[in-house]
């Protein structure tokens, strides 16, 4: 029997997690150092994984089946794609960097303070995350990726509610209602799209008689397996709500600022970098596979929802008086993309919306970091409360710098071949999306460059005069992140050849090929 290296990739984090709740409270640093220790191992586990993954070889790899509930068909079946693949480094890259940015997030608070914080909770709760987001990654029964995809739920919860940010303007009681206020959004906004979800998930069962994703689909595509067309779209819209909510797609974007605004800059990272991947991931792995006419039937739709994400995110980014909510709105914006990158239903769309997804964990981690390290010192997330940063730290005021080129997707950093792989990809199909979409370029390079301006540069306010510049465990947390920017930016090919593949077969099973180009290229 081979060793079980899926199942080990994700039970290392829930293993650490257990480990680091059971260290003694007096123990904190000791805490610290286990979780690092735990998320570094997780990543040399992804880092084999991605070794061991060959892009030409079968679609599913490293596969795990085992009988679970026999009765109802429910098995503990695990593979991973070029996809899943991508999706399980990038989680396992950015959780070393999440804790040892908010390695004084948890400590306790002020003298004088009557809330206390468990620091070992809160990087247990850190890596709990993390193996239920990498087992939602390879799950491909669809009751096991169901039970992981609403019990990451939890421990962000309380992230998000016993966690939050200690800049606040209005006090430590009022921060705690707002915090309580997100955390309880959050829940509930994702709880309804599970329970949905969950319906969706019955009715499958009905229909095909199990859960395995792989026997379902193949099923499908050899004719064994008959949908009625309005049976298959009504499955559709119950796995695309939950996944909608999750990614976040507008209208249902709502939670997202709140729960960013309130929590620390690591746990909004968690959040958007990690957690809400997981809702894009689950479009390509489970609507279009399993659902491919109702896919192709709410495209449309779905291209219009993308779009507005795009253009809505956006332009409540411009008008933001908040750091954090300024780029929980540009996340929305991004995120915009890549829907629409997965249903305009070409390669080009679904590989630059798959490398959206790691490009924006990457830079979206490098920007809110950077503006967590920003906000500690001067202890205000109000974008007005800063002014000459850059004159007093000019290391932090640099890489902020950089943060925002990515997110306005500067070429030579790696959203910019992602966002245009999207865009190619969607004018084939959808030339007039394509050129609203483009108007979402223009607006990230107005809100980036314009909070870039009203923080860094200016008059020295006085409040800042003494601000200092990045420090050692700051600079080892956002260095390795700018220069993979750089790299994937100007060498985005080491995980375009891992998930070619995967697109290409994604395609096949809505049966869409790229459009021919109207005029022929000179031979």
């Amino acid at each position: 029997m081979s060793f079980p290296l899926l199942t080990a990739t994700a039970a290392l984090p829930a293993i650490g997690a257990i480990a680091t709740a059971a260290v003694p409270a007096a123990r904190r640093t000791a805490a610290k150092w286990l979780a690092l220790l735990f998320s570094l191992a997780t990543l040399a586990l992804a880092i084999t994984v991605l070794v061991r993954f060959d892009p030409d070889g079968d679609r599913y790899q490293l596969t795990e089946s085992h009988s679970w509930i026999a009765d109802f068909g429910v098995r503990y079946e695990l593979g991973v794609d070029g996809i899943a693949v991508a999706l399980i480094a990038l989680t396992a890259l950015l959780i070393p960097f999440i804790v040892l940015a908010g390695w004084h997030d948890a400590d306790p608070l002020e003298t004088g303070s009557r809330r206390w914080r468990p620091t070992q909770g809160f990087f247990a709760l850190i890596l709990a995350v993390e193996a239920m987001v990498i087992i939602s990654f390879e799950a491909t029964d669809v009751f096991l990726f169901y039970i992981f995809f609403e019990a990451m739920l939890i421990p962000m919860y309380f992230l998000i509610g016993g966690f939050g940010d200690r800049a606040h303007e209005h006090g430590e009681e009022k921060a705690a209602t707002q915090r309580s206020y997100a955390a309880v959004k959050f829940l509930l906004y994702n709880l309804a799209g599970g329970l949905i979800m969950l319906a969706a998930v019955i009715g499958l069962y009905v229909v095909a008689g199990n859960f395995s994703l792989t026997e379902i689909a193949q099923a499908r595509a050899n004719g064994e397996l008959e949908m009625a067309t309005s049976t298959e779209r009504w499955l559709f819209l119950g796995f695309f709500f939950a996944f909608a909510v999750k990614a976040p797609l507008w209208p249902l974007h709502t939670w997202l600022p709140n729960a960013m605004q309130e929590s620390t800059a690591p746990v909004a990272v968690l959040i958007t970098a990690v957690v809400d991947k997981v809702g894009t991931f689950a479009m390509l792995r489970f609507c279009l596979q399993l659902f491919p006419e109702a896919s192709t039937w709410a495209t449309p739709v779905i291209m219009v929802l993308a779009v507005i994400s795009i253009i809505y995110g956006a332009l409540l980014a411009v008008g933001q008086r908040d750091i954090k909510r300024l780029i929980a709105y540009a996340s929305i914006s991004h995120f915009g993309f890549i829907v629409m990158g997965i249903f305009a239903m070409t390669s080009q769309g679904q590989s630059g919306a798959t490398l959206y997804m790691v490009n924006h964990g990457i830079s979206t981690a490098v920007l809110m970091l950077i503006a967590g390290f920003l906000i500690s010192r001067r202890g205000s997330r109000l974008i007005a409360d800063f002014g000459g940063v850059q004159k007093v730290a000019p290391v932090l005021a640099g890489t902020f710098l950089i943060g925002g080129l990515a997110t306005l997707s500067l070429p030579g950093l790696a959203p910019f071949v992602s966002e245009f792989l999207v865009l190619v990809g969607t004018f084939t199909r959808y030339p007039v999306i394509g050129i609203i979409a483009t108007f979402g370029i223009v607006l990230a390079a107005l809100y980036t460059l314009v909070l870039y301006q009203r923080t860094m540069t200016g008059p020295v306010k006085p409040e800042v005069a003494a601000m200092p510049d990045l420090r050692m465990r700051e600079i080892a947390v956002v260095a390795p992140l700018v220069v993979l920017l750089v790299f994937l930016g100007v060498y985005p090919k080491p995980v375009t050849d891992v998930v070619n593949p995967a697109v290409k077969q994604t395609l096949s099973d809505v049966q869409k090929k790229d459009p021919q180009p109207e005029v022929e290229a000179a031979k």
